[in-house]
């Protein structure tokens, strides 16, 4: 399936998703929106798909909301908004069950609601000259696209507030520095070693990989017992697929791993 506001090609288990609006900067438009969930439901449907490499095109990474579309729907604006997000927000939810992890590798500029997208990867990689500024607050508004907890989740509660009430823009390295961000790569660098770790990532054990992430996104949310069971409930589903008993099996033969996602 083609898209207009996002290019995805799925190869050898890689689905590239690229921001494609980059001589408008990437803004989120209704447009956008729209399609993130579209693709989420085909991404989600896939069975050769084992990691997920989010990219841009252009520029800057994301200009984040599109402010131009606000102004041309003032009045509209609260009931369009239910509706954009809408779409927006489910993509993510649907993007956060998948097994495949998500990788996040960061050029330019990247604000607001972009930066939430970024947050929610599994890994992020970002230029040593990338931006990542918090956006909502210069125009009035509070965050969306799970910016609340994608950015408590990597920052901590009290940073991530900081973040989006002072408005700040942050540099690479001071991104790192809150872990927003994990690696720091030099520009020229930044596209070969995203991919290198994508390929890493896709040659591993998808599952195990997917029960992690389900893990991680309930682990301060619920009692210690309730996670303890989950674990291992999740540890047993782990158990019975190929790839555990293949990894088992090449640990004893001293040999490396061949994990097919199974």
């Amino acid at each position: 399936m083609s898209y207009k506001t996002i290019d995805l090609d799925l190869r050898d288990g890689i689905a590239r998703l690229a921001l494609n609006q980059g001589e408008a900067g990437n803004p989120f438009n209704e447009a956008f929106c729209n399609e993130w969930l579209e693709v989420a439901n085909e991404l989600a449907g896939r069975k050769d798909l084992r990691v997920i490499l989010l990219t841009a095109r252009g520029k800057y990474f994301s200009v984040g909301g599109d402010v131009r579309m606000f102004v041309e729907n003032l009045d509209e604006l609260p009931q369009r908004i239910r509706k954009w997000t809408g779409a927006l927000h489910m993509g993510i939810a649907r993007l956060a069950r998948l097994d495949a992890p998500m990788i996040a590798s960061v050029h330019g500029i990247a604000m607001g609601g972009a930066v939430a997208l970024i947050s929610a990867c599994d890994l992020v990689y970002a230029g040593r000259s990338a931006k990542f500024g918090a956006a909502y607050p210069s125009i009035g508004y509070c965050c969306d696209a799970g910016a609340s907890r994608a950015l408590a989740t990597r920052m901590g509660v009290a940073r991530a507030r900081r973040f989006l009430l002072c408005g700040e823009t942050l540099t690479a390295e001071q991104a790192a520095a809150t872990g927003m961000v994990d690696f720091v790569i030099d520009d020229a660098e930044l596209n070969d070693t995203a991919t290198e770790a994508a390929e890493r990532i896709a040659a591993g054990p998808t599952r195990a990989f997917g029960e992690i992430r389900r893990l991680f996104a309930t682990a301060l949310s619920q009692p210690f017992e309730a996670q303890l069971e989950d674990e291992a409930q999740a540890l047993s589903r782990v158990a019975a697929g190929a790839d555990a008993r293949e990894g088992i099996l090449a640990f004893v033969e001293k040999r490396k791993p061949v994990f097919r996602g199974e």
